[in-house]
C-alpha cells in the first residue's frame, strides 16, 4: 500500500526530522529490520528488543522513512517521531483500513481459533484470489503489531482482506476486531493453546468468541460444526451463522474423507452453493476442515464452489506449517511453528499416515497450556500407539530423555534407517526450524 508520509505524520500527530515532501510515499511497512523491503516505512517497536537499535540497518536495507519515538543519530531518511510507536502503528492500521473501505466492501474476513488459523487463512486467501485482489496476513502476523502491518501491506487496490487474529488473553481479539472491522468471522477450533492465561479451555472459548461478538448484523459467522465449543458460539453473534465440517447438518459438509500415502486428504464437499471433490497438496487430515471453511467463505463472497475446490487443491502453506521436504532417505514434515495438544495430535496422525518404514517425531515443549505434564505424556502415549519414535527436545515434560542441542538431534536423525518420515513440532520457544536447516543443508 502507498503510504503518503506527510499525511500519515498528521494522522499520528508526529514531529518530523528531515524533509517530508508532499509527494513522498512509503510502500508498505515492517518492524523487522531483517525483512525491510526497499521503500518500506520501518517502525521501531520497543518489545523484547528495542527497534531503535536497528533503524540504521533498516535504512541500509532501503527504508524510505522510519517511525520512531526518539531521534536516531546518523539516520539519513525522514524520521517520523511519536510518543509511542506501538500506539502510532495501530493508528496507521486504522488509516489503512479506512483507505480500502470502498474497495473491499463486505469482503473482510477475520480468522481465529486454537489451531488452524494460519492454514485456514492461506486457503481462504487462495480461494478469494480467484476473483479478487487479496490482502492477507503474512505468516502469522496476528497480534497488535502484526494486524496493523497486514492492513498497511495490503495491495493498493485490495478487494478482499483476510486477517488472522491471535490471542493470549481476554480482550485481545475484541481489540483486533475493532481495528479490522470484519464482515465475516471464522472460528476454527477451541483447544488448549494459551489456556494457562485464561483459566483453562472454557476461557479460551470465551476469548475466541470475541470475534463473532464483533460481527455486524448483516455479517456472517463461519463456525466449525465438529467442535462443540465453537458451535455454541452461534448464540453470541448478531450475524447469520454458517457451519462447515463432517457433521451431517453442516452447511459445507465434508464426506468421503480419505488419506493418501503422502498424508494428504481427499474428500467431497456438499453445500447449497454447489458440490465437488478434491485432493489437497498439503498433508494432514485436519486440513480438510480448514479447506472446507475456505470454500464456504468463498461461496459467501460469490466464488463458485468449483473454483474454490480448484484453488484449495493447489494451495501451499505458510512456512513451518505442514511443509514437506524430500530427504536422501526419507521425508521431513516441518510443522515447527507452534504446538498445542490438538495440533500435536493432528500432526502425529498425519505422520503415521505417510508411507514410510519408520516414523520419528522430534517434539519440543507445548507452551502455555493447562495440565502441561499430563498433556505432554498423553502425546507420548498417542505416539507409542501409532508406532512413532519420539525424540524430546529441551523439555522433560514428555517423560523421556531430553536432548539439549540441535547438533545432538541432527546426529540422532543422521543415524535413521532408509525410508524414514520425520516430524518436527513444538512451540515457538523450541526453535525446531533450525533442525530443518541442518537436515536440508546449505
Amino acid at each position: 500500500m502507498r503510504i503518503p508520509l506527510a499525511e500519515v505524520a498528521g494522522v499520528v500527530n508526529a514531529s518530523v526530522i528531515g524533509v517530508v515532501e508532499s509527494g513522498l510515499v512509503a510502500h508498505g511497512v515492517s518492524y523487522d529490520s531483517r525483512q525491510v523491503a526497499p521503500g518500506n516505512l520501518f517502525v521501531a517497536i520497543i518489545a523484547q528488543r528495542d527497534g531503535h537499535h536497528f533503524v540504521l540497518d533498516a535504512v541500509q536495507a532501503g527504508a524510505a522513512a522510519v517511525l520512531v519515538s526518539r531521534e536516531v543519530l546518523g539516520c539519513t531518511v525522514p524520521q517520523i517521531v511519536v510518543a509511542d510507536t506501538a500506539v502510532a502503528l495501530t493508528a496507521l492500521g486504522k488509516w489503512a483500513r479506512e483507505h480500502v473501505r470502498s474497495t473491499v466492501e463486505k469482503r473482510v474476513i477475520g480468522i481465529t481459533g486454537s489451531v488452524g488459523k494460519t492454514s485456514t487463512k492461506d486457503f481462504i486467501a487462495s480461494v478469494l484470489a480467484t476473483q479478487f485482489v487479496v490482502g492477507a496476513s503474512e505468516k502469522s502476523l496476528n497480534n497488535d503489531q502484526g494486524v496493523p502491518v497486514t492492513l498497511l501491506n495490503a495491495p493498493e487496490l485490495t478487494q478482499a482482506l483476510v486477517v488472522e487474529m491471535g490471542m493470549r488473553g481476554f480482550g485481545e481479539i475484541a481489540r483486533l476486531a475493532a481495528l479490522v472491522q470484519p464482515h465475516i468471522g471464522v472460528i476454527t477450533a477451541v483447544g488448549e493453546s494459551h489456556s494457562e492465561r485464561v483459566g483453562g479451555v472454557e476461557g479460551v472459548a470465551q476469548a475466541k468468541a470475541e470475534l463473532v461478538e464483533s460481527l455486524p448484523a448483516d455479517g456472517f459467522a463461519v463456525l466449525n460444526a465438529d467442535d462443540a465449543r465453537v458451535v455454541a458460539m452461534h448464540n453470541k453473534t448478531r450475524a447469520e451463522v454458517f457451519t462447515y465440517g463432517t457433521a451431517a447438518d453442516a452447511d459445507m459438509c465434508i464426506s468421503d474423507l480419505a488419506m493418501n500415502g503422502d498424508g494428504c486428504a481427499s474428500f467431497h464437499l456438499a453445500s447449497q452453493w454447489g458440490s465437488g471433490s478434491c485432493t489437497l497438496a498439503v498433508p494432514g487430515r485436519h486440513m480438510a476442515s480448514n479447506a472446507a471453511a475456505a470454500v464456504l467463505v468463498g461461496a459467501l463472497c460469490g466464488v463458485p464452489v468449483s473454483e474454490g475446490l480448484e484453488a484449495i487443491a493447489s494451495t501451499s502453506m505458510s512456512p513451518m506449517r505442514m511443509q514437506v521436504y524430500s530427504l536422501a532417505n526419507g521425508v521431513l514434515l516441518d510443522d515447527s511453528y507452534n504446538a498445542s495438544p490438538t495440533s500435536m495430535s493432528a500432526a502425529l496422525l498425519t505422520l503415521s499416515s505417510m508411507t514410510a518404514d519408520h516414523c520419528i517425531a522430534v517434539l519440543g515443549v507445548m507452551a502455555e497450556i493447562s495440565d502441561a505434564e499430563m498433556q505432554h505424556k498423553n502425546i507420548v502415549q498417542l505416539a507409542q500407539d501409532l508406532g512413532i519414535e519420539v525424540i524430546a527436545f529441551r523439555t522433560e515434560l514428555y517423560g523421556l530423555p531430553s536432548y539439549e542441542t540441535y547438533a545432538e538431534v541432527y546426529e540422532l536423525l543422521q543415524k535413521r534407517s532408509a525410508n524414514t518420515a520425520i516430524l518436527l513440532k513444538g512451540s515457538r520457544v523450541a526453535g525446531l526450524e533450525a533442525v530443518t536447516q541442518l537436515l536440508l543443508g546449505p
